[in-house]
């Protein structure tokens, strides 16, 4: 692709139609004006959603990239509008989220001399980024871009930052030719796994008794779904997955155990205590995964996949470390595989589950009780929604509740901020996913704390009609605030309360319908209503007031440690 006399900014548009760019999530200001104006001129192959704050562009980019599989794209203009988007690329530097972030920046001359809007974008955005770079020339634009797509997509993806002087996006360039990069001197983002390693991971799989899987993000972004299945069934395996990675094993499968970690299932975190050979697949060890990590699978030899080397015996030490891609890796191992039986460890699910179905399960799906529950509501409509939808969270009580409730028989259908735990995600980030899967019904969870955060991009969902439903679960608290207090701070009754507005009126105000449900005759007519009804819908289902996640892991303790129900002297 070769261009002759062409300014920078519309170099940087030509430069993201060559990434196969079709979308971008952003806010205009004077900073970045030049790029929006070379937009207007190839409205056919690349379009723009205008979020209304640029913490909601960042967001949609991130839900954009999970949804399809695709480098997601924000603009914002220097100044307030870069620093906006800071939580959203720590978010996805957290989630390993392929995410290209474009932002204007004061001319290169008036660089150092607090000119209006002027911030060291890249100064305070570099612990979030796995790269970040400033162009203040147009001749850098080609090479650089290139660069960036390649940096946050290839190995254990993340998100990339180019803030460009508006005299780059000015300037003229004489001679434009693009051409996408494919390696880089020194950067090595897929290492192949050493067989060594393999022919012994596989062994102690082999003679393993009480084998455990757990799975991760890394498996969903390497698209070894079918390898996991395989390894699965061949060896009789029960399988556990982090909150990212829920969706790379079927939650119908007699040998998933459930989620690990915080608010994990009871057989998952039990089976993890258990094991004799943990096998863990593109997951980092998170601190919401092991909990007391000095007992985290204390009687296991561990083989841990990952393509990040920095992860390796980073958190937890590896009897067998596999720097590799998760795909190629269990490829590998899975011909080395001997099928085998394995019925008394694989019965210990059901034994486990049984206990949590009469403990909890039973509780939060209770269609009887008097107040609705969150478990209930995401039930009410997981079992309504046809196979490939995708359900975006917010982070909470809410967050658990879809986690635990929601079933994910496909890949990829779960969308929500792990790592940093972002609430106000979930509004935003549906708006990526439904202009990435277009026809998709999208549904996003969310605590009445959490939409009040971002719940201005109501205003996109109104402008562009997307057919996104929206349930608030509201408790009027900041639940898990709530519940943690009663935990561990004796129920201090302290700055968790929330006074709502009217969400139904607010959605009116929006220009899209809605319901507002407190029994469950309400519920699953609104439900109905909400399926039925083309182009977006929001309920708010008024929940039980001190709805509690259960089981939870209590600080310190091990994934062994669970507790069902809060202490009587703390009641």
């Amino acid at each position: 692709m070769r261009y002759n006399n062409i300014s920078g900014a519309e170099a940087i548009t030509l430069a993201l139609i060559a990434e196969n760019v079709d979308i971008v999530f952003g806010y205009p200001g004077g900073a970045n004006l030049p790029i929006y104006d070379s937009f207007y001129n190839h409205g056919e192959k690349i379009s723009h959603i205008l979020l209304r704050h640029e913490q909601g562009a960042v967001h949609a980019a991130e839900g954009y990239a999970e949804a399809s599989g695709k480098v997601g794209v924000c603009m914002a203009t220097s100044g307030p509008g870069a620093t906006n988007l800071l939580t959203g690329i720590a978010d996805a530097m957290l989630d390993s989220v392929p995410i290209v972030c474009i932002t204007g920046q004061v001319n290169s001359e008036d660089l150092g001399y607090d000119a209006f809007q002027e911030t060291d974008v890249v100064g305070f955005s570099m612990p979030v980024t796995k790269w970040n770079y400033q162009i203040t020339t147009a001749d850098e634009i080609a090479e650089t871009i290139a660069k960036a797509f390649y940096i946050a997509r290839s190995g254990r993806p993340g998100p990339v930052l180019l803030d460009i002087t508006k005299n780059a996006q000015l300037s003229i360039i004489k001679e434009f030719e693009y051409h996408q990069c494919t390696k880089i001197a020194n950067y090595h983002p897929k290492w192949k796994p050493i067989v060594d390693k393999i022919d012994t991971a596989a062994a102690l799989l082999n003679n393993a008794e009480r084998p455990f899987m757990v799975v991760g993000h890394g498996a969903l972004i390497s698209k070894c779904r079918d390898e996991v299945r395989t390894l699965a069934e061949k060896l009789n395996i029960p399988v556990g997955c982090t909150l990212k990675g829920l969706t790379a094993f079927s939650s119908d499968s007699p040998l998933f155990a459930g989620m690990v970690g915080l608010h994990g299932n009871y057989a998952a975190n039990m089976m993890t205590n258990e094991c004799d050979v943990l096998l863990a697949v593109g997951m980092r060890f998170a601190d919401r995964v092991t909990g007391n990590v000095k007992k985290y699978a204390p009687k296991a030899k561990i083989i841990h996949i990952d393509i990040d080397f920095a992860e390796l015996n980073k958190v937890k030490r590896a009897y067998v470390p596999i720097n590799a891609d998760a795909k190629s890796a269990l490829k590998l191992i899975n011909e080395r595989i001997t099928p085998k039986e394995n019925p008394k460890w694989v019965e210990k699910i059901a034994f486990y589950r049984q206990t949590e179905l009469e403990k909890i399960i039973n509780h939060d799906l209770d269609p009887n009780a008097e107040e609705l529950r969150m478990g209930r509501v995401v039930d009410a409509v997981s079992s309504r929604l046809p196979m490939g939808a995708v359900c975006v969270t917010d982070v909470g009580q809410n967050q658990m509740a879809a986690a635990r409730y929601f079933r994910h028989t496909v890949s990829d259908c779960l969308i929500t901020s792990g790592g940093l735990g972002t609430m106000g995600f979930a509004l935003p980030a549906a708006i990526g996913a439904a202009n990435a899967i277009q026809g998709c019904n999208i549904v996003a969870f969310m605590g009445d704390g959490g939409f009040q955060m971002t719940m201005e991009e109501l205003g996109a969902i109104m402008q562009y009609r997307l057919p996104i439903k929206v349930i608030i679960l509201n408790n009027k608290y900041l639940g898990m605030i709530r519940q943690l207090q009663d935990l561990y701070y004796k129920g201090h009754d302290y700055f968790k309360e929330l006074q709502n507005p009217d969400f139904v009126k607010i959605a009116a105000a929006y220009d899209i319908p809605a319901r507002r449900v407190t029994t469950q005759s309400e519920l699953n007519q609104a439900v109905e209503d909400m399926l039925t009804t083309p182009g977006p819908f929001l309920i708010e289902a008024q929940v039980e007031k001190n709805t509690n996640i259960y089981p939870v892991i209590k600080t310190g303790g091990s994934a062994g440690d669970q507790v069902f129900e809060l202490p009587k002297n703390q009641e």
